[in-house]
């Protein structure tokens, strides 16, 4: 089978592409692994709520709805699923792709025993895949509890006594004050700080479109505080909370304590020295690229995949999409990556007219 462009991933960014393809009467298709749209939305912990707005989360084209919430993850699975059918993508789900070459001056994309030819192909599948732990977790006693974040569903997997959440971003705050209205919670990492309005309240709604305002248009990659913080974003030091404070944290009796280096006797211990007598441990240390099923010539996919606005550095034809910070800073949110989406598929259109026009001539 052959299409113009092959869209990699049915989630918000997948998605948006085929929306701006669509409309441009690009012919195409949108292939995921997961059984429904949307999909990958399920592999998070039950209480997750996006940490924009819903008025910020709008895929192009359709409005989210629901005003000044914050939605939960099957309220954006729902949504993802009705923008799907609303504006008649095709996706093919239930399709893992399992590997990309060059095919020519295109590509092959192969599904198990199915094969994709395109001259375009869009890498939509989020860059984060693969749960980040460190090695030592495998020296911890057979007697404590470890989850991963991609694991973590609810209180309810944890034994009675201490837990241990390693790493103190928004997802370890985020589950903190979760667990910790049923158990004590010691959390690992430096603080991060947090973002300096409350979120929630009247703040959240009157601030948040200025800081929205400033994510787009500020701070980008082409300005020099965006280039500022994007260096910083991806060294992965953490991003500042967005939702929750240290008097969120204080309120539910969380106590910090310092990073976790290794593990002595079964027990995991701190950069000082301590060990810590602790039931359960949930590592909320992130994730890994996993685009090892990518075999390109000249292209390392062992880490965060080089582009320029998108557009993958020395592989014609290639476009990655909702990377953190790729161009702007929230060009990895559910109403940020439209934006990204809309730049590419104009670079889709623009090259393959160039492409008509020659074959035209010749």
């Amino acid at each position: 089978m052959r299409y113009e462009t092959v869209v990699i991933g049915a989630g918000q960014a997948g998605l948006s592409a085929g929306y701006h393809l669509a409309k441009r009467g690009k012919p195409f298709i949108i292939l995921d692994g997961a059984q429904e749209v949307g999909g990958s939305w399920l592999n998070r912990w039950d209480s997750l709520r996006l940490f924009t707005p819903a008025g910020r989360d709008n895929l192009p084209g359709t409005k989210f709805g629901g005003g000044y919430t914050f939605p939960s993850k099957n309220e954006m699975v729902a949504y993802l699923q009705r923008y799907a059918e609303q504006h008649q993508l095709p996706v093919r789900l239930d399709t893992r792709v399992d590997g990309l070459f060059r095919e020519g001056d295109g590509f092959r994309v192969t599904a198990g025993t199915e094969s994709f030819e395109a001259d375009n192909v869009i890498l939509a599948t989020g860059v984060h895949r693969v749960p980040k732990i460190p090695d030592f977790a495998g020296e911890l006693s057979s007697d404590i509890v470890q989850l991963h974040t991609a694991g973590y569903r609810n209180p309810d997997q944890l034994q009675p006594g201490t837990v241990l959440i390693v790493g103190a971003g928004n997802s370890g705050a985020e589950i903190g004050v979760e667990v910790g209205m049923t158990h004590k919670v010691l959390l690992a990492g430096r603080n991060v700080g947090y973002l300096p309005i409350e979120m929630r309240s009247w703040q959240g709604k009157v601030m948040f479109p200025l800081i929205w305002w400033v994510w787009e248009h500020v701070l980008t990659e082409t300005k020099k505080p965006g280039r500022k913080v994007q260096a910083e974003a991806l060294k992965e030091h953490g991003q500042f909370l967005i939702r929750q404070k240290e008097k969120d944290l204080l309120a539910v009796g969380i106590e910090r304590v310092p990073r976790i280096t290794g593990v002595v006797d079964g027990r995991p211990q701190t950069e000082d020295g301590v060990l810590l007598d602790v039931a359960n441990v949930i590592w909320c240390t992130g994730f890994l690229p996993d685009f090892g099923w990518i075999d390109l010539p000249g292209l390392d996919a062992s880490s965060r995949i080089a582009s320029q606005r998108g557009a993958v550095v020395g592989q014609p034809g290639l476009y990655v999409l909702g990377q953190e910070f790729q161009y702007m800073f929230n060009s990895h949110t559910t109403g940020g990556v439209g934006k990204d989406a809309a730049y590419i598929v104009k670079q889709i259109a623009l090259t393959s007219s160039g492409l008509e026009r020659a074959r035209s001539a010749s």
